[in-house]
């Protein structure tokens, strides 16, 4: 899902561990306890507002590393078909710093330094192909791409082909999860109104990206805002988080929802945001390969074990600041 979620109808809980990530030329420090940032809000604004989110969304935490879903054959190899072409092809909506973007005309990220460390194992390369986000999984099914890797949260919906309403519109996909992430509030620098949580969101305009776990979370929140006799949020959503980030820049919305990684990188790279709140719906991200292909399934699997092994997946996490989402395991279908 989750361009982020990214994720559509997430169930999982917030992550409430402490967090340190290093993105960019900055250090960014951030508390899964309450603020993610210093100096959130005013005097006294921040109180209230601890008050509003503690009352209105509790604080138990349901996160936890995930299970995984089938086992692979540790085994298992390439189709023939993939190792003799040497190339598997990758869509991705590269949008997403620090996951996957556009540097010049070349695609570039955290997911293609993962990429390229299991192309390393598999030996065939990795090439990625920029699409829009919520067709990727489509192009996938039509043949257009061997995977998808764009951090897309695995999630039983997308396993089993579902859309938002739980409508059946394909037959979904198996992911390899690869990192995990929540959704993050993203607002201007100085939090002037002290946001620090969704329900405060009530009657107020926020930039999302379409069809992401965070667009889902807006929605649900506006039908919770709704039932406690609040304004509906006003939710704009947007083709990319980008976009997004630029209507929270000009003033016209008061946050921006998108995926921890996104947010936290566009917090420490520059003078204009900052991180509040806690994550909200931790889950794992996942390459999306199609029900079919068990052997690229598996040997993605068994690939990304060997990288956490050999210690280039830590590498690659280090390099992007992005340590906080390590998995200690590869597993496959492991969303809820």
């Amino acid at each position: 899902m989750s361009a982020s979620t990214r994720r559509p109808r997430a169930t999982a809980r917030i992550r409430t561990a402490s967090v340190a990530a290093l993105l960019g030329t900055g250090a960014l420090v951030l508390s899964g306890c309450g603020d993610q940032t210093d100096g959130a809000g005013g005097s006294g604004g921040k109180d209230k507002a601890a008050d509003v989110c503690k009352t209105t969304e509790g604080g138990s935490d349901k996160s936890k590393q995930p299970s995984g879903g089938p086992t692979a054959d540790p085994d298992a190899a390439l189709p023939a078909k993939l190792k003799d072409r040497g190339v598997l092809k990758v869509g991705t909506d590269a949008a997403y710093k620090p996951m996957e973007y556009k540097d010049g005309g070349k695609i570039v990220g955290l997911d293609v330094d993962i990429a390229k460390a299991i192309g390393k194992k598999l030996g065939v390369r990795f090439e990625f192909t920029n699409g829009t986000f919520d067709g990727l999984i489509t192009a996938l099914q039509t043949g257009r791409f061997d995977m998808v890797m764009s951090s897309m949260t695995d999630t039983k919906d997308r396993q089993e082909g579902l859309d938002e309403k739980g409508k059946k519109v394909g037959k979904g996909v198996d992911f390899v999860d690869y990192l995990t992430a929540g959704s993050s509030i993203l607002v201007q620098k100085g939090n002037e109104k002290g946001i620090e949580c969704l329900a405060q969101l009530c009657g107020e305009k926020v930039a999302t990206q379409r069809g992401t776990t965070s667009h889902e979370l807006l929605k649900n929140q506006t039908e919770k805002c709704e039932k406690d006799g609040k304004q509906p949020i006003a939710v704009e959503p947007f083709a990319t988080d980008d976009e997004a980030r630029v209507r929270l820049k000009s003033g016209g919305v008061v946050a921006d929802v998108a995926d921890f990684p996104v947010a936290a990188h566009a917090a420490a790279n520059g003078d204009d945001f900052e991180l509040t709140g806690e994550q909200m719906e931790s889950a794992p991200y996942g390459m999306a390969v199609s029900k079919d292909e068990t052997e690229l399934r598996d040997a993605l699997h068994g690939a990304m074990r060997a990288i956490i092994e050999d210690g280039s997946y830590e590498k690659a996490l280090k390099k992007w600041g992005v340590e906080d989402g390590a998995v200690s395991k590869s597993t496959i279908n492991a969303g809820v």
